[in-house]
This record gives structure tokens, sequence and C-alpha cells, in this order.
């Protein structure tokens, strides 16, 4: 498993992040996702023989929102 920290900016909610929150767990070979609203921060782990960081990355932009440091 790895885990990486995303910081992803244009949350201004709590929805918002939990909106992204449930695109990225439905995300096969995503174990874990946590958005924080506050730090504009995602921690999310995943099994990257199943999925690669450029699909959850694509996958919170899907969501209407951006990457930094894309």
């Amino acid at each position: 498993m790895q885990t990486e920290i995303i910081t992803i900016e244009g949350m201004g909610c709590d929805a918002c992040s939990a909106s992204i929150e449930r695109a990225l767990n439905a995300l096969e070979g995503v174990t874990s996702a946590s958005v924080e609203l506050a730090s504009k921060k995602a921690a999310v782990t995943f099994d990257p023989g199943a999925i690669g960081l450029t699909a959850i990355k694509e996958a919170i932009i899907e969501e209407g929102y951006e990457v930094v440091g894309e």
C-alpha cells in the first residue's frame, strides 16, 4: 500500500470535501481516502498495482476541483 497527500483547491464547504472523499473511496484500488477542508489536503491510501496516482488526481479533477502541484 502507498499513501499520498494531495493538495486540492476549490473546496468551499464540508459538502465539497465529502464529495471528493466519496469519489476517491469509490475508486478500485483505493483502500481509504480522507479529505480535510481546512488544510485543503486529501490523504489517499491505495494499491499502486491496482490504481495509479494519476487516476486518483483525475478523479478529483472530474469532481470539479483543482489538484495543486500537478
